[in-house]
């Protein structure tokens, strides 16, 4: 099947044309400006402008939320250590206050170093005198330290204490900003939903239609500009990382979800790669922000395509032209082509790891390619 007849096949919706700057870059080509408000949609370019922007909205929410669950799961791990190390800590100055305990019994009934230097100074025998101030001199030494233990003992409590309630608020807030988001999210959705009610399914063939051709002509842009035309092999752990995306093909895109039966976008990317043995981000954007950042025309199967200005989408790239990606809610995880999406860049996980000597691509499962990005023509109201 030739290259052109493969991206055709695909059924893939690019949500805008790429332009490709040099053999080496790619990026998105400006977004039409979508409808004012109440205005009619111009046909099926202003329906796909709007749909765009309200799934784009959508998406960036969606990343928001993870990032911000991200950041909770955090928190609760701080939490738990530092509830073990206060715990530890209370027992280490109850034990403390035994012994200073102790200290005030001995010094109040006579028993004391103090009464015992007092009959020091009454005593005849140099010899034993001075026998008796060794003595006396190793209890004071250790009575002291103990005082100073209890201090630190209290001191590490107290500053214990201080950040647990310091780390319960940031959780408290984190709980809240995350209930926002995932309104927000809800709120996204509903509204695509809302307008694809609205459309006939002659105006749905329409925008799938000119979505399939945007893809068409984003994907033949890459391939002459010569991006896409080397074929790299993985590290050892890229190609497990492919392994794994190929094997969550056909399972369903729900917003928020990172396996085993169903993926968003990032969810999907940092899942493959813990499978390989390497902890990334757990959103887009962090990905994107953090991971080591490569050309398009070095790509080779493991690296991450980021999409969007705002770095709201996400897909691996397994070769030939190809990323499997979970596209939006409505679809299931697929293969699609690279330019299913504007792309703003790609990242790679793993820049420190030695290229195999040979490399065979898993092989796609039947229907790998079926189906379009766009979830038009599905429910994709979220379920959590």
């Amino acid at each position: 099947m030739s290259s052109g007849t493969l991206v055709r096949s695909l059924g893939t919706a690019a949500l805008a044309a790429v332009v490709v700057v040099s053999p080496a870059t790619a990026v998105a080509a400006p977004s039409p400006a979508p409808p004012a408000p109440g205005a009619p949609p111009d046909g099926a370019a202003g329906l796909l402008s709007e749909l765009r922007l309200l799934y784009q909205q959508a998406e960036e929410a969606t990343e928001s939320y993870n990032g911000t669950t991200a950041e909770l799961k955090k928190r609760a791990a701080k939490a738990k250590k530092l509830d073990a190390a206060l715990v530890t800590a209370r027992r280490s100055l109850a034990k403390g206050r035994d012994a200073a305990g102790r200290l005030a019994r001995e010094q109040y009934q006579g028993r004391s170093e103090l009464s015992a230097y007092l009959r020091l100074l009454l005593m005849r025998d140099p010899e034993a005198a001075l026998t008796q101030g060794q003595v006396i001199q190793r209890l004071a030494a250790g009575r002291a330290a103990a005082v100073r233990r209890l201090g630190a003992a209290e001191k590490r409590a107290d500053e214990l204490a201080k950040e647990s309630r310091k780390v319960l608020a940031e959780q408290r807030t984190l709980t809240a900003r995350k209930k926002k988001e995932r309104d927000t999210v809800r709120t996204r959705l509903r509204q695509v939903e809302a307008k694809i009610a609205t459309l006939s399914p002659d105006q749905l063939a329409e925008v799938s239609g000119l979505e399939r051709k945007n893809t068409d002509r984003a994907q033949s842009a890459l391939v002459a500009s010569g991006a896409l035309a080397t074929s790299r092999p993985p590290t050892a752990q890229g190609g497990e990382a492919v392994r794994y995306a190929v094997r969550q093909i056909g399972k369903p895109y729900v917003w928020g979800a990172e396996g085993p039966s169903s993926f968003d976008c990032s969810g999907l990317t940092s899942q493959a790669w813990a499978s390989a043995g390497r902890v990334i981000p757990r959103t887009s954007q962090e990905q994107w922000r953090q991971l080591t950042r490569i050309a398009m025309n070095a790509l080779r199967p493991g690296d991450l395509v980021v999409y969007f200005p705002k770095a709201t989408h996400v897909a691996l790239y397994i070769g030939n032209g190809l990323v499997v990606q979970a596209p939006r809610p409505g679809t299931r995880v697929k293969v699609s082509p690279v330019a299913s999406n504007p792309v703003l860049g790609a990242v790679r996980p793993d820049p420190d790891g030695t290229p195999l000597a040979s490399y065979e691509g898993p092989e796609l499962p039947a229907g790998a390619t079926d189906g379009s990005d766009e979830g038009y023509g599905a429910s994709s109201a979220p379920g959590a």
